[in-house]
């Protein structure tokens, strides 16, 4: 499950739990509205934890090295 069904998931559930009033024979929407809303929000943590462990540890905060080979020589080159 990647981050945006998760997301998906939670915004549905959430809309079953808190925001439905109709009665169903049967079926308790509300119920049925907290499970989607915790199973989004764990899919969301999950995709979380594997994106960043995918990543590897500082990986957005890698350094990069760069080397100054100091001013460029006449045009040409050295023999010129």
């Amino acid at each position: 499950m990647g981050l945006g069904v998760g997301l998906i998931l939670a915004a549905v559930g959430a809309v079953l739990a808190f925001a439905v009033n109709a009665t169903v024979s049967g079926v308790d929407i509300h119920t049925i509205g907290w499970i989607l809303l915790i199973v989004g929000i764990v899919g969301i943590l999950l995709s979380l934890i594997f994106w960043s462990s995918w990543a590897g540890p500082g990986y957005f905060s890698r350094r990069r090295t760069y080397y100054d080979e100091g001013p460029a020589g006449p045009p040409g080159g050295p023999g010129y």
